[in-house]
C-alpha cells in the first residue's frame, strides 16, 4: 500500500513556526509522505529567509513558488494571490497530493485554497474558526468554507467552525502546532544563546542580563494607511522607558512600508542605546526569547498563543487580535503612547502570568498527522438542510 501523500505550503515566516511539529510528525509517519512546498514571503532575504531555517531543520523542499509582487500595499497583495494560484495549480498538478495543508489565515493562504479546490484535492485547514480585527479574518473564515478537514486551536475556534455549517465528523480542536514548540522551552531556566552574534540585526548591543523587552509589530491591513502612526507611538513608548529591547521587523502586509519607515526615521532622529533589530529568528530561538523577556510588546499572535502558555507578559496594541481567545497575560491597549507605556510597567511589575492551555498542551503535531493518515479522502461537501 503506497503511502498517502501530504502537501504542506508555507507562505509565510510565522506559517513555519505554526506547522514545524506538523511537519515532523508527517515525515516520520510510516505511511505519510511530506511534500512541503515553500512560496510568497517565506522565500525573500528580506523578511527573514524562513526557508533557511527549514532546511537546516531537515525538511527538504518539494518545490518552491515565487509569487510575491512587491508593493505592500493592496493591490499588490491581490495580485500575488493570483499569481499563487496560477503557480500553485502548477506544483499540485505536478506532486499529486492526496491531501493538502494550508495554515492560518494571510491573504497568500487563499491561494493555496483556491487551487486546491478546484483541482479537487482534499484540503485541510490549521487554525481556523478564530477572529481578528483584519481582513486575515475574512480570509479564514473563506479558507474554512473551501476546507475539507478543521485542525482547529482552541474550543471556541471548534464552536465557530461548527457555526459556519462544517461537518463535526472533520472538526478537530487539536490545539495550535505552535504549542508543541513553545513546551520544549517552557523548562528552559535561562537564555541559551546569544542572539547578537547568531543572528546579527542592526542597532546598539543592550545587556540582556537584567531583563529586556521584545517588541514585534505588524501593520493592520483594515488600517494600514495609518502604519506609521501606528508605530510611532509604540516607538515613543518604548523610548521612555530606556531598557533592553529586542525589535523585530514586520511581516510582508499592506503597510509594512509604513511600519518599516517609520522605524527608520526614529532610529535616524534619536539615539538608541537600548534597542538592537533583528529581521528573523528560528521559531525555537524567538519562543526561548520570549520565555525570559519581561513582556513583550505589538500586536502578533504570538503574544495570544504561545505566551499565554509561557506565561509571559503581554502588552496587545490596537485591533489585529481582536476577540481572539485569551489567557490571563494579556493588557489590551490602543494606539496611544502613554497607554502603551502604562501597561508595559504595569506588566513588568505584575512579573510572570499563569499558564494557560487554551491554545493546547503540546501534542498538535501528532494529533493531525494521525488524522491526516486516517481521515477518509473528500473533497466535495454538501449543505444539510
Amino acid at each position: 500500500m503506497s503511502r498517502r501523500k501530504i502537501a504542506v505550503v508555507i507562505t509565510a515566516r510565522p506559517s513555519y513556526s505554526r506547522v514545524k511539529t506538523v511537519l515532523k510528525a508527517v515525515q516520520e509517519h510510516p505511511q505519510l509522505e511530506l511534500q512541503l512546498i515553500v512560496a510568497a514571503s517565506a522565500l525573500l532575504d528580506r523578511y527573514g529567509s524562513a526557508v533557511n531555517y527549514i532546511e537546516k531543520d531537515g525538511f527538504p523542499i518539494a518545490a518552491r513558488v515565487f509569487n510575491v509582487l512587491e508593493g505592500e500595499n493592496l493591490t499588490a497583495a491581490a495580485k500575488t494571490t493570483g499569481i499563487g494560484i496560477l503557480e500553485l495549480s502548477t506544483v499540485f498538478d505536478n506532486l499529486k497530493p492526496d491531501i493538502v495543508v494550508t495554515v492560518a489565515d494571510r491573504f497568500e493562504t487563499m491561494a493555496t485554497a483556491i487551487a486546491a479546490s478546484y483541482m479537487n484535492i482534499p484540503l485541510a485547514h490549521i487554525q481556523g474558526g478564530e477572529v481578528t480585527g483584519n481582513i486575515d479574518e475574512k480570509v479564514r473564515h473563506s479558507i474554512t468554507k473551501l476546507a475539507d478537514y478543521h485542525f482547529v486551536a482552541s474550543e471556541g475556534a471548534k464552536q465557530r467552525v461548527l457555526k459556519l455549517g462544517e461537518n463535526p465528523e472533520f472538526v478537530f480542536n487539536t490545539g495550535c502546532p505552535s504549542i508543541d514548540l513553545a513546551d520544549q522551552v517552557k523548562g528552559s531556566v535561562q537564555l541559551s544563546f546569544d542572539p547578537y552574534s547568531k543572528y546579527g540585526g542592526v542597532g546598539s548591543l543592550p545587556d540582556l542580563k537584567d531583563g529586556y523587552l521584545v517588541v514585534m509589530q505588524h501593520p493592520v491591513t483594515t488600517e494600514y494607511k495609518d502604519s506609521r502612526k501606528h508605530i510611532e507611538a509604540t516607538l515613543q513608548a518604548v523610548y521612555q522607558l530606556q531598557m533592553p529591547t529586542l525589535w523585530f521587523w514586520p511581516n510582508v502586509d499592506a503597510g509594512a512600508d509604513g511600519t518599516s519607515t517609520g522605524i527608520r526615521a526614529f532610529r535616524e532622529q534619536h539615539q538608541l542605546p537600548y534597542v538592537h533589530f533583528f529581521k528573523n529568528m528560528e521559531g525555537q530561538d524567538f519562543l526561548e526569547l520570549l520565555q525570559h523577556s519581561k513582556c513583550l510588546i505589538g500586536n502578533s499572535s504570538v503574544g495570544i498563543r504561545e505566551c499565554a502558555y509561557l506565561g509571559v507578559p503581554v502588552v496587545n496594541i490596537g485591533s489585529r487580535q481582536n476577540r481572539r481567545d485569551r489567557g490571563t497575560n494579556v493588557i489590551d491597549v490602543g494606539y496611544d503612547e502613554q497607554e502603551i507605556l502604562a501597561a508595559i510597567q504595569q506588566q513588568i511589575q505584575n512579573g510572570k502570568a499563569v499558564p494557560s492551555e487554551v491554545y493546547g498542551g503540546g501534542d498538535a503535531g501528532t494529533k493531525i498527522a494521525a488524522l491526516l493518515e486516517q481521515l477518509p479522502l473528500q473533497f466535495h461537501k454538501t449543505i444539510e438542510y
